[in-house]
């Protein structure tokens, strides 16, 4: 069933329009039919009233995407009841998944079977069951900023509680994979989409961080222990914590979050961080607990250059800036650079393709006015006269570029040009 537009989110993306055809018409074309492109085109009721988000051109609801793509959103919930509605739907919506199989990352709008038929425990209502840590942070960081934005408490139900034991319950789990229940391969497909050793992935030491069988891209990890997906459950179990001790009064929940999160943050902090001859300590991407790391981005978040946009640490941190400082040049294999833009690739979409989300999040995460005018002046070349982003591009013929309907990376960047507004950015 398809929704009205709430009024406020129609308002604000003319205020936006109107703004950027003052201070950077370059922009002005791609805001407002991006700032409604996850309203418009990807939110529906469905039969029993509960919301559901597809990513655009694919039917299924990411726990990841969906959160990331309303997210901009919550905080016109106070402005506008129905879009409260919606997004507390959205809420209650991810939990129920969540408690389906907090193994799977994306999922059908009914148990119709739809989706992949892979070696792995199948639920009729599952998409997809790639394990990855952020798609079980995603439901808590959404339900944390609704709950920030309006002091709300109604969405706090049992299963929402239900919902934060169960991510802990995996979180913990896969601190010892060895021992976990989880194994995923698939059939005549590219390596990146199946994991090695009978579904179990590579093998892992035990170091305090949890496991995780593929990145935020949906490519299967080379070593388990994804260092920006634990950073994101180290927040995530932080913002459970503060719920579970200011909303539902569970003192024990609340210990068990903050226990947990330590050991994580302990994890990182011991495994996660190496010495480079050229820009000092900074964090790998990927580590096995054995001392092999994989030294690279990928522009998907979250990434190691999301980190302050994710809530793990600030801007001016020293090791993010060593970090980023490796990202951002050839050092990372997944830097590219080409004639109408620069920035952070992945190894999910063709050789040599930027992404538009690493574009954004590079201007999300600056410190540097430059840098961010650079960034726009980048997106306002390579959108290929459709006024969308797209998710990858060919940065040398902006026109070749992966999928022509991919909301996320339009809210995210709609995301960026209101903070930048809200800010006063080009004041």
């Amino acid at each position: 069933m398809d929704i009205k537009i709430p009024e406020i989110l129609r308002k604000r993306a003319e205020e936006l329009e109107l703004y950027y055809q003052e201070k950077m018409p370059t922009m002005a074309p791609l805001i407002k039919q991006c700032f409604l492109n996850t309203i418009e085109t990807t939110v529906k009721q469905l039969d029993d009233e509960s919301y559901f988000v597809i990513t655009g051109d694919i039917p299924a609801m990411w726990l990841r995407d969906s959160a990331a793509q309303v997210k901009p959103y919550v905080k016109y919930i106070k402005e506008d009841e129905y879009l409260a509605k919606i997004i507390e739907g959205i809420i209650a919506k991810q939990a129920e998944m969540v408690l389906i199989d907090p193994y799977a990352n994306a999922f059908n709008d009914s148990p119709n079977g739809k989706g992949h038929k892979d070696d792995t425990v199948l639920n009729a209502s599952v998409w997809e069951r790639k394990y990855e840590v952020d798609s079980l942070c995603a439901p808590i960081y959404l339900l944390y900023t609704y709950w920030k934005e309006t002091e709300r408490e109604n969405v706090f139900t049992d299963r929402i509680k239900e919902m934060i034991k169960a991510v802990i319950g995996v979180f913990k789990t896969e601190q010892n994979h060895e021992k976990s229940p989880y194994y995923f391969q698939r059939s005549h497909c590219p390596e990146s989409d199946t994991l090695s050793n009978q579904g179990k992935g590579a093998p892992v030491k035990q170091t305090g961080m949890t496991w995780s069988g593929f990145r935020p891209s949906d490519d299967r990890c080379i070593y388990g222990y994804l260092i920006p997906s634990n950073m994101m459950a180290v927040t995530a179990l932080t913002y459970a914590k503060e719920m579970a001790e200011k909303v539902y009064h569970d003192q024990a929940l609340s210990v068990e979050c903050s226990d947990l999160a330590k050991e994580i943050e302990e994890g990182i902090k011991a495994h996660g961080i190496c010495d480079h001859p050229e820009y000092g300590k900074l964090y790998a991407y990927e580590t096995d607990g054995y001392q092999n790391y994989l030294f690279m981005d990928d522009a998907n978040s979250p990434s190691l250059l999301s980190m302050p946009y994710i809530g793990y640490c600030e801007k001016e941190d020293e090791l993010y800036q060593n970090t980023r400082k490796f990202i951002l040049s050839k050092h990372n294999p997944y830097y590219i650079e080409g004639t109408y833009a620069k920035g952070v690739g992945s190894p999910h979409t063709p050789e040599g393709y930027v992404w538009h989300i690493g574009i954004v999040m590079q201007a999300l995460t600056s410190t540097d006015r430059n840098e961010i005018m650079q960034c726009l002046d980048m997106i306002s070349k390579t959108h290929a006269g459709t006024n969308f982003m797209h998710e990858s591009f060919d940065p040398n013929q902006p026109e070749e570029y992966t999928r022509s309907w991919f909301a996320w990376a339009n809210t995210l960047f709609a995301e960026l040009l209101d903070y930048l507004c809200t800010s006063n950015f080009f004041e």
